[in-house]
């Protein structure tokens, strides 16, 4: 016994290291650069240690800007992407000839460059001096007024970069769903039928517990991954977010590594620091959460 748990820590040494290297030391690197004062990164040298850092940027307008953004970018599109693609994947599952097809066509966005979806989403909501946008045009043909979508208001951005981020997710949500649904055995619907149960019925108590294993997977990666979000922040308004007050939590700790005003690596590292804390206590939530209402047959 004792040979086969030599033999086990062996085999899993390699994925050890790795993780010990690429992602421990970082993580214990930057914990300890954000309590680094007046961290400099040329000379590798601070006058102090303290909290200063997190004080710095917990007041920082920019930051707190970018905290907000990114909490409604997680709380409007991991719901609604999840809900979205639940009801494509089942109207999916209820087409047995073209579901393939559908299914292609509906990742074709996943697998598609961020940055050229940009630029879809800029043709449509853009308003130039030559066009007022796609959407635009809808809009005044109802006889509304037209609406810059990328440089206006702050909820018009909020609500493109949101339905951006929406287009983009959703393909792999509905690809991931569309496989839970095919695996529920058709027996359970086939004994609920003779019963005479709705629908409805038969989607909530067998549909929905057999696939929430898949739906657990879904929510909290689409949390994790909103957290990180930047790219499509980028890729609509530009690299001067913090301008345009459509800066995520990502894009400041990158500001200030390497953009116009960049050059505090400490202030990063407790930014950083604060994201890492902020997503593991969602991740642990929706663990406390799986324990509850998460199938485990």
């Amino acid at each position: 016994m004792e040979q086969n748990n030599r033999k086990a820590w062996l085999y899993l040494l390699p994925a050890l290291l790795f993780l010990a290297v690429f992602m421990v030391y970082p993580l214990i690197d930057v914990l300890i650069y954000s309590f680094e004062e007046g961290y400099n990164s040329a000379s590798q040298t601070h006058f102090g240690v303290g909290g200063y850092n997190y004080s710095y940027i917990l007041h920082d307008p920019y930051f707190l800007q970018a905290i907000k953004n990114t909490l409604i970018l997680v709380l409007v599109t991991v719901p609604l992407s999840t809900g979205l693609a639940l009801l494509i994947s089942l109207a999916l599952s209820s087409i047995k000839r073209l579901r393939h097809a559908f299914q292609t066509i509906y990742f074709l966005p996943y697998v598609t460059n961020t940055l050229a979806v940009g630029m879809v989403f800029m043709i449509l909501f853009k308003k130039t001096a030559y066009t007022d946008g796609v959407v635009n045009l809808i809009l005044k043909a109802f006889g509304q007024t037209p609406i810059d979508f990328i440089e206006g208001p702050y909820w018009a951005k909020m609500l493109v970069l949101c339905l951006y981020t929406i287009w983009i997710v959703m393909p792999f949500k509905i690809l991931v769903l569309t496989s839970a649904l095919a695996s529920v055995k058709e027996e359970y619907y086939a004994a609920a039928r003779v019963d005479g149960t709705s629908r409805f019925r038969m989607f909530r108590k067998i549909t929905l517990p057999m696939i929430s294993p898949m739906l657990f997977y879904l929510v909290i990666t689409g949390f994790i991954g909103a957290f990180k979000a930047y790219s499509d922040a980028v890729a609509l308004f530009g690299t001067n977010l913090n301008a345009s007050e459509m800066n995520t939590i990502v894009g400041y700790i990158y500001d200030m590594l390497y953009g116009e005003g960049g050059g505090y690596p400490s202030y990063a590292s407790a930014a950083a620091i604060v994201l890492f804390v902020i997503v593991l206590t969602i991740t642990c939530l929706n663990l406390l959460i799986r324990k509850k209402h998460v199938f485990n047959g």
